[in-house]
């Protein structure tokens, strides 16, 4: 994506409203002209906590599953150049696909997991999490020092290169090894 590597994790929120599940539909805001698709690992937390230490974390997941993290690029770019924050970018409605199911933590070694997205069947991104910036552990530890993590919370762990836009019609299959493969399609805004 052109920027160069964080030497901390970058945060951000999406809200409940984001969400949404295993062939669903991803609305595509008139107001952004490019909107794109990041695959992600996502964890999900079994139980409240805060200020874990790394070792600590395992005990902390209920289990993980596939999310894309849908972006209106052109807006995160806007706030980027002003100093803003990028949540308008990440939090319209629909920016949040999930599933197809969550396997429990212990099922899968998240850190040696084929990761991919596919749009109209052709791969668009394709690597392994072992490539991942941050691991699993730390992202979610780092994360707690913020902010409290409450059960069922949705921590995306980032996503590999060949990130690209969707656009009205477009089918996206989007999978990880061991956990299976969430499919959405695309739809412009009426």
């Amino acid at each position: 994506m052109k920027v160069s590597i964080p030497k901390k994790p970058e945060i951000f929120l999406k809200p409940p409203s984001a969400l949404i599940t295993n062939n669903d539909v991803v609305i595509l805001p008139k107001v952004s002209k490019r909107i794109d698709y990041e695959v992600e690992l996502a964890v999900i937390i079994k139980n409240r906590c805060h200020n874990i230490s790394i070792k600590e974390v395992v005990e902390n997941i209920l289990g993980y599953t596939v999310l894309v993290d849908v972006t209106a690029r052109d807006i995160q770019e806007e706030a980027r150049k002003s100093g803003m924050p990028w949540s308008i970018s990440k939090g319209f409605d629909t920016f949040a696909p999930i599933g197809p199911k969550i396997i429990a933590a212990g099922k899968i070694d998240v850190d040696n997991l084929d990761i991919w997205l596919k749009v109209n069947g052709e791969y668009k991104q394709q690597s392994n999490t072992r490539y991942m910036i941050f691991s699993t552990e730390k992202l979610i530890s780092f994360t707690s020092k913020i902010m409290t993590l409450e059960p069922m919370d949705i921590i995306a762990s980032g996503t590999p290169e060949g990130v690209g836009p969707m656009n009205d019609g477009d089918f996206i299959e989007a999978g990880i090894e061991g956990i299976g493969v969430l499919k959405f399609s695309a739809k412009k805004e009426i």
